[in-house]
């Protein structure tokens, strides 16, 4: 049976508070009618899931690009809009050559497959990061695909590669400061929506939901400006384990949640 590290904390806070009594367990299944607008997930544990196993870590990408393609399909069935999904850092760079040739070439193979099935599974797909380092191959995959999915009105679906939030705020930074420098802004006049406008995901609102598997509980320098207010799902589940049922009690943790955004309870 799986540990849910957003579980545990739960019933440890009420157990201090009022002792035991029986836990009443919520549904795992999920409103359709009050699903998050955006989820984004860091797809993590792979290596230790191939570990697990005694397989190369290379086994555990290869298992879970096929998770992220099982999950992003579900999203869109559902009718999620957005998906952001972590899929290589602007630190994963440091990780042995093999492997990181390993994801670049799992990641050329998810884009052609899915540059063949953005029409019909009506996919927009986008990717954020810095494009500097891309292997020249994928990186005009990519934008063929941004291109051929740019007026397809099903989930969006957006894959952070070469991505670090840090990296990404400093870019939206040096972008304003230019338009200082050039005399076509003045430094008060910078605001919150200028700085969101400049970031990779300008026109995408910020993720309801975040999931994080694998049982660690850190953000990873993921859309640190974009997650002021989005609700986080810790999961002990490794990536490569994580199916539609798993996602399911996600939306409904997420869906027992009061979101306040800095104010108080509504009176019911």
């Amino acid at each position: 049976m799986h540990s849910y590290a957003c579980f545990s904390v739960e019933r440890g806070l009420v157990m201090a508070l009022f002792g035991k009594k029986k836990r009443t367990l919520i549904s795992h299944k999920p409103d359709m009618n009050a699903l998050p607008k955006h989820i984004a997930i860091i797809m993590d544990g792979n290596g230790r899931w191939a570990k697990k196993r005694h397989l190369p870590r290379t086994a555990g990408h290869s298992v879970g690009s096929e998770t992220f393609r099982k999950i992003a399909t579900y999203c869109n069935d559902i009718g999620v809009k957005y998906l952001t999904v972590y899929a290589f850092s602007t630190e994963n760079w440091s990780r042995p050559q093999e492997e990181v040739s390993a994801i670049m070439s799992l990641l050329k193979k998810y884009v052609l497959e899915a540059i063949d099935s953005v029409e019909k599974d009506n996919i927009h797909l986008r990717f954020w990061g810095d494009r500097s380092r891309i292997p020249k191959e994928l990186l005009e995959l990519m934008e063929y695909a941004e291109k051929k999915s740019e007026t397809m009105t099903g989930i969006f679906v957006n894959v952070c590669l070469n991505y670090g939030s840090r990296d990404e705020i400093t870019k939206a930074v040096q972008k304003l400061a230019g338009a200082v420098r050039a005399g076509e802004l003045e430094p008060e006049n910078i605001t919150a929506d200028m700085v969101s406008e400049s970031l990779y995901s300008a026109g995408t609102p910020d993720p309801d939901l975040i999931i994080r598997p694998s049982g660690e509980i850190r953000v990873s320098n993921f859309l640190l400006w974009q997650s002021a207010y989005s609700e986080y799902y810790f999961t002990d589940v490794l990536w490569p384990d994580f199916d539609e049922r798993e996602l399911d009690r996600a939306i409904v943790s997420f869906q027992n949640r009061s979101r306040r955004f800095g104010g108080v309870e509504a009176k019911k």
